[in-house]
């Protein structure tokens, strides 16, 4: 009977991989469906499957839920008051003249802004300021697309409302999670350099040694810089000794902070004060701090994600008042919310199936010998024999694995992580496979789908914007994207096996 209930299980899991990757089913549907499917194959009874896989499930992601709807309010909240198109039209007043370097400083500034902004109408917003600065130099349609695809994609390795997720989903640390996105961020990075002089010199522009040495040298050391110290703080929160001086740091690092919103708001107030109308005033240079102060006050001094969010906003609130800015922030609230509902619901059958997988947090070993004659959850009992002869037990086979099967993150496919990549990585866990193995997975194949995937509603706006085949975006990406998915896959078989 277990064997019959195993083959079920296995086929159910096909089957709705299939109708999704094919489009005809949407993740928001799948994924709830396939939970309640591998419930009632798994013989658990209608009591339970409504108590605790659609009761418990949909309480699961609570946390990165509504974490990324205030991440919503607070990327909706930049764009209307200006402060994400001001950051990037600085960012082009320091680059003079020169592509390579254009290219790079719009590159860092597309990553800073999406570690922080999520949407399609914050992509179409920022590409309508970066992508004609970049063609305007002469740099290629198809290099100026990707560049952007691929500063989004770095952008979103930093969102901490992703990082909850995982965390929730998997169980791990912020500690754990960012170790590896560091290790990852400097893979990609490092090769987005490399793609982007290879794709200039294939556009036509004559590029020194000395002048690629020199700017490459520059965002090569920022960037190591920044993630060794990111990495130096996270290690000494580690430490016993030095935890002492890191509160007290804290805590003059809070006082400072609201002292300047104090001292910015009271400037903003003055200005305002000083113009008959809003558009009359321009918006402050501190305002630029805005994308990056969750990111700082969570990695720096351990802030709740939730608050880091709401001192952003309020931040961005003060540092652009104007006289109808009450407007603004109600607008803020409802358009950020509604934008983030797609991955909000996704994140509901998320829940579910993590639920119907796993089983309930709280359940008592007496209950299930009762009703089910087993002291583990039914389905747990069902497929880890099974899918313990399927994942890898070793670190090469890991890499040779997923390095294999990278491209099923792409068409919405079984390894993408907004389809069935969660329900993969539930299954796995079930089985006994490292929390943080799973996470190397999903974040290394999702470079194929971050970058590369035809089916990405930014990669199908920017070759809309820019005349090219979304294909060609494709067929240009994929051996780079491939190559960060192998690098990053051998980096989670050192950490994790």
């Amino acid at each position: 009977m277990e064997l019959v209930q195993g083959i079920a299980l296995l086929v159910v899991f096909l089957f709705i991989t299939g109708m999704m990757s094919k489009r005809i089913w949407p993740a928001l549907l799948a994924m709830p469906v396939l939970a309640i499917l591998i419930a009632l194959v798994s013989g658990l009874s209608a009591n339970d499957i409504f108590t605790y896989v659609i009761g418990e499930g949909s309480f699961r992601l609570t946390e990165p839920i509504i974490i990324s709807m205030f991440g919503g309010v607070l990327s909706i909240m930049m764009q209307k008051t200006g402060i994400a198109e001001g950051f990037i039209k600085k960012g082009a007043e320091l680059s003079g003249d020169n592509p390579l370097v254009i290219a790079l400083v719009m590159f860092l500034f597309i990553i800073l802004l999406f570690t922080t902004l999520g949407g399609l109408g914050a992509m179409i917003m920022v590409g309508a300021i970066v992508l004609p600065i970049l063609t305007s130099v002469g740099i290629g349609r198809l290099t100026a697309g990707v560049i952007m695809l691929m500063g989004v994609n770095i952008g979103g390795m930093f969102n901490v409302g992703n990082w909850s997720l995982y965390m929730n989903s998997l169980g791990l640390t912020q500690w754990e999670v960012v170790r590896f996105i560091l290790s990852l961020f400097g893979v990609v990075f490092g090769g987005s350099l490399v793609y982007i002089v290879v794709q200039l010199y294939r556009d036509g522009f004559s590029l020194t040694a000395g002048n690629i040495a020199r700017n490459l040298g520059m965002m090569a050391l920022s960037a190591l810089g920044i993630g060794l110290v990111v990495w130096g703080i996270q290690h000494l929160n580690t430490l016993p000794q030095y935890q002492p001086i890191i509160k007290t740091a804290g805590k003059i690092f809070y006082y400072l902070f609201l002292a300047i919103i104090v001292m910015l708001y009271a400037n903003a107030v003055y200005r305002a004060s000083l113009h008959r109308s809003s558009a009359q005033i321009s918006i402050h240079w501190t305002a630029i701090f805005t994308p990056i102060i969750p990111l700082v006050l969570i990695l720096f001094f351990h802030v709740n994600f939730l608050a880091a969010f709401i001192l952003a906003i309020l931040y961005a609130y003060l540092i652009t008042y104007r006289r109808d800015h009450k407007t603004i922030l109600i607008k803020s609230l409802i358009e950020g919310s509604s934008i983030v509902m797609p991955a909000v619901i996704l994140m509901f059958g998320i829940g579910w199936l993590l639920v119907a997988v796993l089983g309930p947090k709280e359940i008592s070993a007496e209950y299930l010998m009762e009703h089910y004659g087993t002291a583990e959850w039914p389905v747990r009992t069902l497929m880890i024999p099974l899918v313990k002869t399927i994942i890898p037990s070793n670190g090469l086979m890991y890499v040779i694995t997923f390095t294999l099967l990278a491209p099923l993150a792409l068409y919405r496919g079984p390894l993408n992580v907004w389809g069935m990549g969660f329900g993969i990585a539930s299954v796995m866990m079930a089985a006994g496979m490292p929390s943080g193995a799973i996470l190397g997975m999903l974040w290394s194949v999702g470079q194929l789908q971050g970058i590369s995937d035809p089916t990405n509603i930014q990669n199908v706006w920017i070759a809309n914007e820019m005349k090219v085949d979304v294909q060609k975006i494709l067929y240009n990406t994929l051996p780079f994207a491939w190559v960060f998915a192998f690098l990053g896959l051998i980096i989670a078989a050192v950490m994790y096996f």
